[in-house]
């Protein structure tokens, strides 16, 4: 049900965002919200796990005098015994509400509260959902949303909330183990966190955490291609190369046929038509170890592959029938799914800046405060490989296909293209050669932002006890969720660590004198 619940939620997002790259954003996958009430162990009943809790956070921690804003967070203490750990979570660049499973023993977060008898707390990232410290999203105001402000936001918590649960106002770092959590970009944030802030989490468990923020992201496509099904890749690196053949020699009159072969005829630019044929690898994004026939992805794959009920072989069924499948499957099925009652342009165009998309600064906007980051800070702009390298992504897209519409966004920001400062985020988070005690890495191979995280191909990083690095076969986050390790023993082999790992690592803590 969670992950229907997900595919509707991409359909909400897809009406409101032209830009495909906006739908490959790092996100949390959800996890489901138990229907049951919550005790604690000594038969207490507890307030339900969706209560909604708010603390004074500083609007700028670099000027503590322009005061505070309300942060929302949610709680469970359903495990908690005097000395157990707090571990805390963001799920990032999202409206945290609809996180609460993460309270859970539905998740590693309630797996390590329950085995120490802790308690989980999830918080609300500043500048999504309703944690905003200004009532809009304008480039003045986010100006305040920075890795920086993102970190001492968990840090100030940290060390000044008062939780809600009994005894909540003694047990700050110090007077108990806190333990950071985080998947995604919020894994990422797991580990800038515990670079930049030593001495405040004792332990952290980064899932499928991005910590190399890279300009030129095209390695997002690297283990899409290395895991989805063999003949449906060769058919779309037929047709990406036809795309890629024309663009080079200027058939205008092709790539126009092509379009309208696929019910886009009205996009205007190719850029934007060489996107919108992302959109079905997205998809592959929203996989977990207990999605099979009937995911959107496999049923692009098939509706290329499958033929009078035969399938193709490995080099699929060539150029002329993938065309004509891929373009009958947009046709019959896919373009509903994405743009409903818009058309294509207004779905998929993205140089009209006075479309609303790039003019609204009502708050719990997602996609324009993560675009924010993006622009300034991490980049992932997702496109074409180099020449050499198989493609199922057009190289008409090129990170300054991100960047402009930057300016569309933030123009009061930018008044050209901006290249995001990655060499300096990664300078000063450490990115891919962090080194910190108690901290857990998570992995999966078929993640499609394995490429950022430590164990991405050619990195070769070491896992050691201090800092171990696990992978399993998982797709993105999938070891933080429970239900998958059922499904997957691989998956179910890296929680294991991560609970052994978490338990060693808890023995060893002492509160300050």
């Amino acid at each position: 049900m969670w992950v229907l619940t997900l595919l509707l939620l991409a359909v909400v997002a897809r009406a409101a965002i032209p830009n495909a790259m906006l739908r490959g954003m790092p996100v949390l996958p959800k996890a489901a919200v138990p229907e049951r009430s919550f005790t604690s162990p000594n038969g207490t009943a507890l307030p339900p796990i969706t209560t909604v809790y708010y603390f004074d956070q500083l609007i700028d921690h670099n000027n503590a005098d322009l005061g505070t804003f309300q942060q929302r967070y949610w709680m469970s203490w359903e495990f908690y015994e005097p000395g157990g750990p707090i571990i805390l979570m963001t799920p990032g660049e999202t409206d945290a509400d609809g996180y609460e499973g993460y309270l859970t023993n539905e998740t590693i977060n309630g797996l390590i509260a329950e085995q120490q008898k802790g308690a989980t707390v999830l918080i609300e990232h500043r500048f999504f959902g309703y944690s905003n410290p200004y009532d809009n999203l304008t480039s003045q105001s986010l100006a305040l949303l920075t890795i920086q402000q993102a970190i001492d936001d968990l840090v100030y918590f940290a060390t000044n909330a008062d939780l809600p649960m009994p005894g909540g106002d003694a047990v700050k770092p110090g007077q108990a183990p806190w333990i950071l959590i985080g998947g995604s970009y919020s894994g990422a944030l797991t580990s800038w966190t515990m670079v930049n802030q030593p001495g405040i989490f004792w332990a952290g468990y980064a899932s499928s955490a991005v910590v190399e923020a890279i300009t030129n992201f095209y390695g997002y496509f690297t283990p899409i291609l290395d895991y989805m099904p063999q003949n449906c890749s060769s058919d779309v690196q037929a047709v990406i190369a036809y795309l890629d053949g024309m663009y080079a020699v200027n058939d205008t009159a092709g790539i126009q046929t092509l379009k309208e072969n696929f019910g886009l005829g009205d996009v205007e630019h190719v850029d934007d038509f060489a996107d919108a044929l992302v959109e079905n690898l997205y998809d592959w994004q929203s996989l977990q170890p207990d999605v099979g026939p009937g995911a959107m992805f496999f049923d692009f794959c098939d509706a290329l592959e499958v033929k009078d009920g035969i399938s193709a072989g490995p080099g699929g069924w060539g150029l002329e029938n993938a065309i004509y499948a891929w373009g009958n499957f947009w046709n019959t099925t896919y373009y509903d799914y994405v743009c409903g009652d818009e058309d294509a342009e207004t779905c998929f165009g993205t140089y009209d800046t006075s479309e609303s998309y790039w003019t609204d600064t009502t708050v719990n906007n997602a996609g324009r405060s993560w675009y924010w980051m993006v622009c300034n800070q991490v980049g992932w702009y997702q496109n074409g490989p180099p020449y050499g390298q198989p493609a199922i992504v057009s190289r008409i897209l090129q990170p300054i296909y991100g960047e402009r519409q930057c300016v569309n966004f933030f123009p009061e920001a930018f008044a050209s293209p901006p290249e995001p400062t990655v060499s300096e985020t990664d300078m000063m988070y450490e990115g891919w050669n962090v080194d910190v005690d108690r901290l857990f890495f998570a992995t999966g191979l078929r993640d499609p932002w394995r490429e950022a995280t430590m164990s991405a191909d050619g990195l070769n990083k070491p896992s050691t006890p201090s800092m171990p690095i696990y992978e399993g076969d998982g797709f993105h986050c999938s070891d933080l969720i429970v239900e998958n390790a059922i499904v997957d023993p691989t998956i179910a082999a890296v929680e294991e660590a991560g609970l052994s790992y978490m338990a060693e690592w808890l023995a060893e803590w002492k509160p300050s004198a």
